[in-house]
């Protein structure tokens, strides 16, 4: 019986060769990619010495030359453009430059500013009691004009306006609450600016006085250093307003005043100008205003003197040795310092007079007058203390800034020869360099227990101690002393919160220098202190904290887990959000620093229990994003999970696994690609043939993903698993199996819908779809017919599902696939397929190229065949001719690369499918013509000789 072959034969071994890219045989020493590239320069020099003529000399370099280089010919455009700019503005860029540099060598990126400390200045110092504030109302009353000259006037006209302060201009807001009272404060900021803007000047400077004044009330004293942050803000933008108003007087509408002024270049206006304010501020009769509001406008002395701000300093020092509360004084010279960096950084002198002289005041904190006043306001002198860390803390900031080793020590010796210096201690704790204090850690430790504990607390002290030991390191023969020493203190503490603000510290010391046995001693001690009365529920941030902390510095997690004290420190963690945090904090650090894969139980049992609790944590109001970091958490420690050559084992961990973490479905897909690899590496091992134990363990793997596969809600994930595991069951010789997965894939096709959820957008699915059968019609090659279901069952069943799948109207996907179907049974007719799995008898095998079996693959081809011609003919109308031409040059390209074109239907069919493309005018003519060169090459070729025939009844038509 003769059978009418569709598809052409093929010799997949010899279209492999001659696809196969030419061997160039090179001999040792020949040219090679990544050998070093010797370049042969060639220069040019014109010689222009007298009687001489060009030459020309050539010199060889070994080294890579940079091709940037040589196009520009040495040359930078940037720097030509710079040579080429004014000189002057070139002069003037270098000053600047010049001047950033000094600025930056006074005061560099290292030292911390004012503003990072405002917010926590505010935050920490609050109160509920009620303040008070008087508010400017402005002067109502008239002025009687004397005779006089026009200057004495107008300066007693100021003067008297001044005055009006002091004479009922002022209204008292009394029970504020603290956001009120700050609500007021912001109210005077803004009018200070409307004054300014709207060219009232003096009433500018009335609203300055009047805020400066607020600073001699301590009444509600615990509120003091918010109340300065407040205060000082209005001072600055008072001080920026004065001087950008000097400035700009002396701006030139032609040049500019560079920032590098010296007071020759400045104007006679605006030095008078700078002249009145200062006469203005000297008038006020008051102290602390006066003070405070001459500070703010320190930098303005550069337009009157090059002296000025180096001769004004020492003067406000000694100001501030009229002002008789200690905490008030204290602050102003905070705002001195404040201001003297900010305008004369390098005038160091004067900020250690500013510091020597609170010195020299300091025992006044502990006189008579303050504990009357502390014993009024009911404030306990641990509270007042504390009250001077902002300030103390900001002066000696400024003072250890670059300071030399011989001035910190000066002050630390000066510091410890005063009397309850445990305020002072603090501060210089706070204040100096990290590695000063850590070089002195002993030292330090002895000034602290000499201390007067009713003062300022201990741990407070040795708080600051830690977090300078935190970030440098102690001597080495003192540092197990230090610990011991610091933890006498800390263990001793009754408070819960002391204790914690203070074990947190400390514990990256531990953790930092020692072993597992002494942050165990610590952990437990933690627990002991934190757990009676729930303690810990108000101390969460702190435990996190310590959590962190040692998993910084334990990256060996079997060591980490042996710590007896880890889990039970784990237990303290009762909110749940809270436990989930520390359980992803501990998961990101294993897979960070976990090099290889682990069956260490302990950490095995830890991390399970981790696991499980992130898990457990998943419930519907659960955000996807957490749910998917949750999932890449749990899946990268299930990737470093190995049992080596214990495959039961690894395989026990999986179904373990399963059953733990079935509410996130990453994780079973994860689970189900474990399994899978798991049975490949057994096929490996035993190179494909299997014994009845491994045969067993193979269909094991195979059982565990078709039971976990339905579970999945994702159907694309479904399919392509059960896809992915069909073909592991497969390559395992499981070959019922593989049918199983094959046939539940076929049966899931009709149950894609036809939008899906990409990443919270809805999209179309029949791209995925389209994908996802490619990939099945490769795999459906390999797969043996089943001995009791008949010829291509499989691919038969998945032809029906794609027949009455719904398909949208305007969409060709359908004929896609039917074109790629056309593929698949080209190939099976071949008598030897172009692919096949190890120890798995193809159908090439099985059926041996028999006739009845050809045919029944001719027969699917027809109908095949029909389905598309029919659909082509469903795009005659004009709005889908462009469809049709697509449609029509792809099949028309797959009979090309897979049909026997000798057969006489199909060469017509290929003719007409060709015209069909070119009939209306859409085929791409740049496609067709390189077609049909293809066509023509391939005709040269013995076996292709029809080709030729074929290339004569191709037409090439024009759009026209």
């Amino acid at each position: 019986l003769f059978v009418l072959r569709h598809a052409r034969i093929r010799n997949y071994t010899t279209e492999f060769e001659s696809c196969r890219l030419e061997a160039v045989s090179l001999e040792f020493g020949d040219y090679h990619p990544l050998k070093p590239i010797t370049v042969t320069e060639s220069k040019t020099k014109k010689m222009s010495r007298k009687g001489s003529t060009s030459s020309t000399s050539s010199s060889s370099s070994s080294s890579v030359m940079d091709p940037l280089s040589s196009v520009l010919d040495g040359t930078d455009p940037l720097s030509l453009f710079a040579a080429t700019a004014d000189p002057v503005t070139a002069a003037a860029n270098m000053v600047i430059l010049k001047r950033d540099k000094e600025d930056h060598l006074a005061v560099g990126s290292d030292f911390e500013p004012w503003s990072s400390k405002r917010g926590e200045i505010l935050a920490r110092y609050t109160t509920t009691e009620k303040l008070s504030i008087n508010l400017y109302m402005g002067s109502e009353k008239g002025k009687v004009t004397t005779p006089g000259s026009a200057v004495s006037e107008k300066v007693r006209t100021r003067l008297e306006e001044l005055d009006d302060l002091e004479e009922g201009s002022q209204k008292e807001l009394l029970n504020l609450t603290q956001q009120d009272y700050i609500n007021r404060i912001e109210e005077l900021n803004q009018s200070l600016k409307d004054a300014w803007s709207s060219d009232q000047k003096v009433k500018a400077l009335k609203i300055v006085i009047q805020c400066s004044k607020l600073l001699s009330d301590t009444t509600v004293i615990q509120f003091y250093p918010s109340k300065f942050v407040l205060i000082t803000d209005i001072l600055d933008t008072f001080g920026k307003l004065v001087y950008e108003r000097i400035l700009s007087m002396c701006v030139d509408s032609r040049v500019s005043l560079p920032d590098n002024f010296t007071p020759e270049s400045i104007n006679d206006t605006a030095k008078e100008t700078c002249l009145n304010w200062f006469f203005k501020i000297a008038s006020i009769r008051e102290l602390i205003p006066r003070f405070y509001v001459e500070a703010a406008i320190l930098k303005c002395n550069k337009f009157l003197s090059k002296t000025g701000i180096s001769e004004c300093l020492p003067r406000l020092t000694s100001m501030i040795r009229g002002i008789g509360d200690p905490l008030v004084a204290v602050c102003a010279r905070a705002y001195l310092c404040r201001v003297g960096m900010e305008v004369a950084p390098h005038l160091k002198e004067s900020l250690n007079k500013n510091f020597f002289d609170f010195l020299l005041t300091f025992k006044q904190i502990h006189g008579d007058t303050v504990q009357n006043q502390l014993v009024v306001q009911c404030v306990e002198i641990p509270l007042y203390l504390t009250l001077y860390s902002p300030a103390i803390d900001w002066i000696l900031q400024c003072i250890a800034y670059r300071a030399p080793e011989g001035l910190l020590t000066e002050m630390m010796e000066r510091c410890k020869k005063l009397g309850n210096n445990a305020l002072l201690l603090n501060s210089v704790m706070s204040a100096f360099r990290a590695e000063f204090i850590a070089a002195r850690s002993m030292d330090f430790i002895a000034m602290i227990k000499e201390c007067d504990e009713s003062g300022f607390p201990k741990h407070l002290l040795f708080r600051s101690l830690g977090l300078n030991l935190a970030l440098a390191d102690p001597p080495e023969s003192d540092r197990l002393q230090i610990l011991n020493e610091a933890w006498k203190v800390i263990t001793k503490l009754k408070n819960p919160q002391d204790y914690i603000n203070c074990a947190e510290v400390w514990v990256e010391y531990t953790c930092r220098h020692f072993t597992k046995r002494e942050v165990n001693t610590v952990l437990a001690d933690v627990i002991k202190h934190m757990t009676p009365d729930r303690a810990f529920e108000e101390a969460y941030p702190q435990l996190q904290s310590i959590i962190q902390k040692v998993i910084t510095y334990f990256h060996d997690f079997s060591i980490l887990f042996s710590v007896e004290k880890f889990l039970p420190f784990l237990d303290m963690f009762q909110k749940e959000c809270v436990r989930v945090e520390v359980c992803k904090c501990i998961m990101e650090a294993f897979i960070k620093h976990q090099q290889e894969s682990t069956k260490d139980p302990v950490i095995l049992n830890a991390l399970l229990h981790v696991c499980k609790t992130m898990h457990d944590s998943v419930n519907a109001l659960t955000l996807e994003d957490e749910k998917r970091m949750l999932a890449a958490l749990i899946n990268g420690f299930i990737k470093m999970v190995s049992f080596g050559r214990d495959f039961e084992q690894q395989l026990s961990f999986y179904v373990e696994a399963r059953s733990m973490f079935c509410n996130l479905e990453p994780v079973l897909v994860q689970l189900i690609h474990s399994v899978n690899q798991l049975a490949m590496e057994t096929r490996k091992v035993m190179k494909g043939n299997h014994s009845r134990k491994t045969a067993a363990f193979v269909r094991a793997c195979v059982a565990f993903c078709f039971i976990t596969i339905p579970s999945l809600s994702s159907i694309f994930a479904r399919l392509n698993l059960y896809l992915h595991s069909g073909q592991v069951a497969l390559a395992n010789q499981c070959l019922s199996q593989a049918d199983a997965f094959f046939k539940a894939a076929v049966s899931l096709v009709p149950e894609v819908p036809k939008m899906i959820n990409i990443d919270g957008k809805m999209r179309p699915s029949e791209t995925f779809l389209l994908e996802f059968l490619c990939n099945f019609f490769s795999t459906l090659l390999i797969v043996p017919d089943h001995p009791e279901q008949g010829v291509l069952f499989l691919v038969r069943g998945l032809l029906n599902v794609i027949q009455d799948y719904t398909w949208e109207e305007n969409c060709d996907d359908k004929i896609r696939i039917y074109t790629n179907v056309l593929h698949l049974l080209s190939a099976m007719t071949q008598e030897t397929y172009i692919y096949h799995v190890d120890k798995v008898d193809s159908n090439d095998t099985l059926y041996g190229g028999d006739s009845k079996f050809l045919a029944e693959i001719n027969k699917v081809c027809e109908t095949v065949i029909t389905q598309i011609l029919d659909h082509l003919k469903t795009l005659g109308k004009d709005e889908a001719l462009k469809r049709q031409s697509q449609l029509a040059l792809y099949f028309f390209n797959t009979i090309l690369a897979h049909g026997d074109l000798r057969n006489n239907k199909l060469n017509q069919l290929s003719v007409n499918l060709w015209n069909l493309a070119q009939k209306h005018g859409f085929a791409d003519t740049k496609t067709m013509v390189k077609t049909l060169e293809y066509i023509k090459k391939r005709s040269k070729q013995p076996e292709m000789s029809h080709f030729a025939e074929l290339a004569l009844r191709l037409p090439l038509q024009s759009r026209t």
